[in-house]
């Protein structure tokens, strides 16, 4: 009898072997750090997600402890906590700001960061309070050298 982690595991082996394993999306027009998440810039506001590899690496996402509302970040802070089978991981704010929104999507299908990381599955919306921090992120390129 296979089990369901034997039978994943030969599945994605199959992949890799039939060269169908897909290389990890960087999105053009997007701002990312080096530990992983991305910013997508809207006037005062930016919205922020990890990036595909993030999710790759982090595997089936099965929680996401997502920050109240208001809350204030600096650049570097903790902004939430992501917990997949594998592990758990803290996500960190990439510029300084206000949470004005949280996805709250995320609490009954965290999976969606897995499945939309650019898209649906972003985590929250900052008000930049230091606009200039942008300027110090990393661009696609940029970004997919980092991960070469």
């Amino acid at each position: 009898m296979v089990t369901r982690a034997k039978e994943e595991c030969l599945n994605e082996l199959r992949k890799y072997q039939e060269g169908s394993h897909m290389a990890e999306e960087v999105r053009e027009g997007l701002k990312y750090t080096d530990t992983h998440e991305w910013v997508k810039l809207e006037g005062k506001k930016a919205r922020v997600g990890i990036t595909d590899h993030a999710q790759e690496e982090l595997t089936d996402i099965v929680f996401v402890e997502l920050p109240d509302v208001d809350k204030a970040v600096k650049k570097g802070d903790e902004l939430c906590v992501v917990e997949s089978v594998k592990s758990v991981s803290e996500i960190y704010a990439p510029v300084s700001g206000k949470v004005i929104t949280v996805n709250k999507k995320l609490e009954d299908a965290p999976e969606t960061i897995n499945e939309s990381p650019y898209d649906e599955g972003w985590l929250v919306e900052l008000e930049l309070s230091d606009a200039s921090e942008i300027k110090k992120l990393l661009d696609a390129t940029a970004y997919k050298q980092v991960n070469k």
